[in-house]
């Protein structure tokens, strides 16, 4: 009798042919060792081997035309099933079909062989393509660890920081052979720069199990140096002791160097700045020192034509001095207070960081009457380093007045100033009316030394230096645009 009379009757008892397979010891075990879900194996793969293997009987379907069996192999590989559990694996499947012809009473050697024969055709297929997985993993494999020995900035010490290990990409970056690094604490490669304080919180965090990421500034064996962002991640034992670290880094040199650039052009531009400012303070002070002045020169006049001065006239004049140099005092310590670095972040109100920068400008656009306007639509509380945003208003108003100088020759010089909350942002818009940055140049204004002003006295820093304050201090954004009337610059903070 053929296999073939009786395989309706394996189709209606898969359960019981499913139960015998994985009730197999040995293929138990493995799955157990590779902690393989069992009912997701039952489910995905199980049922489709059985309802393959029925259709091959049936010859509906050639041995080795079985989508799910790649499906299996993927699955097994996986989880590191080996070869020969592979073969345990499969050998249970056809072990599982004879004891259920046993158990049907059909048990004959013609059936007992047809299985092994379908097995083994079946199998020989199997194993192939898994071999070829296994080949193609390990190329995989293979060319990923070289890729990763070539490009990875990594490398490995014991829990005394000694190097055991190295990729030739750190090699390349340091400076040093491999020879020369295995063996050696890892500060060979630190730089002196580095404050100490980081190294103790870098070892405090890794010896405590946790891992540590930060930017590290390395020394060459030439003695030049390299900026990595780093990450340090603690390796365990069994026991869940720690062995030795592992770390992978990024060079961020280029990076930092450009900081570095940024900050070189912010100091330039804060320097140029101070020198507006020092110009500003004495049209500040020539008003009150001008009536200062007068009221110097009323007491002798009093004098002359009283003949004597009246306590009363004395005491005036010692209040109305007493005011105007009070003012100048306010006005110094407005100014030095501009210019004290700031060390943290602190809450203001929109309204009065405008308030702020116009208190500085107040006299300039007195004198150049200009007419401003504040449109205060809905005041926000941000969290910012003050002097620093309050100089970006100072210089993007004061753009606006040497724009509206140059371009406007009559008194009708506009300066808008509108703030408002919009999708989690404060914004600050700056107006003015002398008709706008032409459209060719109008994506250049934030790059550094490039200027519109005509009579060349404009450094080409002060736009770029609000930019970098603004986005990369303030994690804001600052953009400009043109309108109806002229430029408008518009100030974006983050809301706390």
């Amino acid at each position: 009798m053929s296999l073939s009379n009786y395989i309706n009757l394996f189709k209606e008892n898969k359960p019981t042919i499913i139960k015998y397979w994985l009730s197999n010891e040995k293929v138990s075990e493995i799955l157990d060792l590779h902690r393989l879900d069992k009912k997701k194996f039952i489910q995905e793969y199980a049922n489709a081997v059985i309802e393959y293997y029925i259709e091959v009987v049936n010859q509906t379907k050639k041995i080795g035309d079985c989508p799910i069996i790649d499906e299996l192999l993927k699955y097994l590989k996986i989880n590191n099933v080996t070869s020969d559990e592979l073969f345990i694996i499969c050998s249970g499947f056809k072990n599982a079909l004879i004891r259920y012809s046993y158990k049907l009473e059909i048990n004959s050697y013609e059936i007992d062989k047809e299985i092994n024969f379908i097995f083994e055709q079946n199998f020989s297929g199997v194993l192939n393509r898994y071999s070829k997985t296994i080949k193609d993993v390990e190329t995989a494999l293979s060319k990923s660890l070289d890729i990763a020995n070539k490009y990875i900035i990594m490398s490995r010490t014991d829990k005394r920081g000694i190097i055991t290990e190295v990729t030739e990409a750190f090699c390349e970056i340091s400076g040093y052979k491999k020879e020369e690094l295995i063996g050696q604490a890892h500060n060979i490669v630190r730089h002196p720069d580095t404050n100490p304080l980081v190294f103790k919180e870098l070892w405090n965090t890794i010896l405590s199990g946790k891992i540590w990421k930060g930017e590290i500034k390395n020394r060459k064996k030439n003695g030049s140096y390299y900026w990595v962002s780093a990450t340090i991640e603690p390796n365990f034992n069994i026991n869940g002791e720690i062995t030795g670290f592992v770390a992978i880094r990024q060079d961020i040199t280029s990076k930092k160097e450009v900081e570095e650039q940024q900050n070189i052009l912010v100091e330039q531009s804060k320097s140029a700045a101070m020198g507006e400012m020092i110009s500003m303070i004495a049209h500040q002070w020539r008003q009150p020192l001008q009536a200062v002045s007068i009221l110097i020169q009323k007491l002798p006049l009093m004098n002359m034509i009283e003949g004597e001065i009246s306590d009363e006239v004395l005491n005036q004049v010692v209040d109305d001095v007493a005011v105007q140099l009070e003012y100048m005092s306010k006005t110094i310590d407005d100014f030095r207070d501009f210019f004290k670095p700031d060390k943290e972040k602190e809450e203001i109100y929109i309204s009065k960081i405008i308030d702020k920068a116009l208190d500085f400008l107040a006299y300039m656009l007195k004198v150049d009457t200009i007419k401003l306007t504040k449109f205060d639509l809905e005041d926000s509380l941000v969290n910012i380093h003050i002097n620093e945003v309050v100089q970006v208003l100072i210089n993007i108003i004061k753009n606006a007045r040497d724009a509206m100088n140059e371009k406007i020759k009559d008194n009708n010089k506009i300066l808008n100033i509108k703030y408002y909350k919009e999708n989690n942002y404060a914004i600050i818009e700056i107006e003015d009316n002398a008709g706008g940055i032409p459209e060719n140049i109008i994506n250049r204004v934030f790059e550094p030394y490039f200027s519109t002003k005509t009579n060349k006295n404009g450094t080409g820093l002060g736009l770029y230096m609000s930019k970098t304050i603004i986005e990369q201090h303030s994690h804001g954004r600052l953009s400009v645009s043109n309108s109806n009337l002229g430029a408008v610059f518009k100030i974006e903070l983050p809301l706390n």
